[in-house]
């Protein structure tokens, strides 16, 4: 599929895919014209990687784990140092969540307090 296919179907940019295939995340072949097609697999790829991103990991460090993911490469395995950077990578992930819920939790407080007090706008007579 070309690449405005591949973009379409996953909700990402044209120029993110470029950046992807930039960083060796995503790979395609080139048409005789010189237009990237992209196997259909790139689909739950792009969505994968996408994950990765949104859950803080670099692209070096996607770069790394790609290869190990269900279905990517037969028989690849993470090293144990990458195993333990992604470990760490999950702990920093639990801190944020703890710390976003903590935040969540101030943020209702205040929004309970300011209703006490706020008072409903009247409608304009007239």
């Amino acid at each position: 599929m070309r690449i405005g296919e591949l973009a379409r179907r996953t909700a990402v940019s044209e120029r993110s895919l470029r950046y992807y295939e930039k960083l060796g995340l995503l790979s395609a072949e080139r048409t005789p014209g010189g237009h990237r097609d992209f196997p259909a697999t790139a689909v739950d790829r792009v969505i994968c990687i996408q994950q990765l991103f949104a859950a803080g990991l670099c692209g070096s460090k996607i770069g790394e784990l790609l290869p190990c993911l269900p279905g990517a490469t037969p028989g690849a395995k993470p090293s144990p140092a990458l195993v333990e950077e992604l470990l760490t990578e999950r702990a920093r992930i639990d801190r944020m969540m703890r710390d976003l819920a903590h935040s969540r939790d101030v943020l209702d407080e205040v929004i309970g307090e300011t209703r006490e007090v706020v008072v409903e706008p009247r409608e304009p007579k007239g």
